[in-house]
């Protein structure tokens, strides 16, 4: 049995509907990967970071101030050490600097 009348007609037209979709789709992929490329060049022309770059970046951050911070406390507890010494040293000289009766 052949198909005709409106069953072809109904055949024909769904074709060219999944036809019509399937052109659709690669527009949008062309016109997504041109969107894409043209966003790609105007933020490398404005010098935005990416954002691997700047996770890298934030990275680092994070481990120079833990260091700094770590390095400040042991500037801190060396000055302290070198006040106590200093103090220990100056009451030692000023006990014998004292004039004997």
């Amino acid at each position: 049995m052949s198909t005709t009348g409106p069953n072809r007609i109904l055949d024909e037209f769904a074709k060219l509907v999944t036809d019509a979709a399937g052109a659709a789709q690669g527009v949008r992929r062309e016109v997504e990967t041109a969107f894409k490329g043209q966003a790609e060049k105007i933020l490398n022309s404005m010098d935005v970071v990416q954002r691997e770059e700047f996770e890298a970046m934030r990275e680092m951050a994070i481990k120079s101030r833990a260091e700094a911070k770590r390095l400040a406390a042991r500037i801190d507890a060396l000055e302290a050490r070198i006040a106590e010494l200093s103090g220990v040293n100056a009451a030692a000289a000023a006990s014998k600097a004292k004039p004997k009766k």
